[in-house]
């Protein structure tokens, strides 16, 4: 029986589809990298993207586009050829621009794709010792007791720092006050001087403080404990059920990229986050390695934007233009 000619047509598409992934890439490749170097967003970006030179025979560069919470650079791949050449890799804080900003200069949705969330790890609830609580059910009491007197750090208003306490609050339905930083390192250093209660740390920056006695560690906000720190209790098992503020690195590309060439990125990447080099590397920044499909990324980062949405605006975070 003659083959029909919509069956005809399929068949010239698979067919195109097939050489268009197994000729990617057929030039230099752009890793977008939203924030300044030196962060952890920017040190795995790099790792990819020599991983990928290594691979492919071709250029693949880290580029550093800093600014707005990761949204210049963003902006810049969503404007992007679609031909998966230029990549974007994106810090769980990402997911909130959405909500945080009035007049994105993209459309999530529709000006980028997800590629892979690549790796996944916790924050630590740490405190000055001097705070009175020992356990994150102690501390939820005493901030019962004294509503607002509580303050805690964070990097930037709508930072994932603020973000996993303002959720903590709201869980636990205690009111503290947040004290915003221009970065980090002002937070923690306040923290440990005592003008700040507590921080949602790092989980690997805090732990040399941690182990010597100058901060002291309530829980992870994984919803398990996390393999670096087993010692160190999830809060989900210390008073608040469910609580779950994982920070994730992820890749996208730019809207409208053939799927074809999407997934065969993502086998390529999930390969080398999976090399054992790579994954003791990210084991020792206290990161396990995800590699999900961009199916599974595009479910999770849905989740993530709404469960940002709905901090955002039970905590009354004011948005920005």
């Amino acid at each position: 029986m003659a083959p029909t000619r919509t069956g005809f047509t399929l068949a010239l598409c698979l067919c195109a589809s097939a050489a268009l992934a197994q000729n990617y890439p057929n030039g230099p490749l752009r890793i977008i990298v939203p924030f300044a170097p030196g962060g952890s967003t920017d040190i795995l970006g790099r790792v990819i993207a020599q991983k990928l030179n290594e691979k492919f025979k071709v250029p693949a560069v880290a580029d550093n586009r800093p600014g707005a919470n990761g949204t210049i650079g963003a902006a810049m791949a969503a404007k992007a050829p679609p031909d998966g050449h230029t990549l974007l890799i994106v810090p769980a804080g990402f997911a909130a621009n959405p909500v945080m900003y009035k007049n994105l200069p993209y459309d999530q949705s529709r000006d980028l794709a997800p590629a892979s969330q690549l790796v996944a790890g916790p924050l630590t609830l740490t405190v000055h010792p001097s705070l009175p609580a020992k356990t994150v059910r102690d501390l939820i009491a005493l901030a019962k007791a004294h509503p607002h007197e509580i303050s805690f750090g964070s990097s930037g208003t709508g930072s994932l720092n603020q973000l996993a306490a303002e959720w903590f609050a709201l869980s636990a339905g205690v009111k503290m006050t947040h004290v915003p930083y221009k970065g980090g390192g002002a937070g923690v250093i306040d923290l440990m001087s005592g003008q700040i209660s507590l921080y949602f740390m790092n989980a690997l920056q805090s732990l040399p403080y941690i182990k010597s006695g100058r901060l002291r560690a309530l829980g992870v906000t994984t919803p398990q404990r996390s393999p670096f720190a087993p010692e160190i209790p999830a809060i989900a098992e210390s008073g608040l059920p469910g609580y779950d503020m994982t920070t994730w690195t992820a890749l996208m590309v730019t809207g409208g990229t053939p799927r074809e060439i999407v997934a065969r990125l993502q086998v390529e990447v999930a390969q080398i986050l999976n090399q054992p080099d790579i994954r003791e590397r990210l084991a020792a920044d206290g990161m396990a390695v995800v590699a999900s499909t961009p199916e599974q990324f595009s479910a999770f980062l849905k989740s993530e934007n709404a469960k940002y949405a709905r901090i955002i605006q039970a905590a009354g975070i004011a948005q920005a233009q």
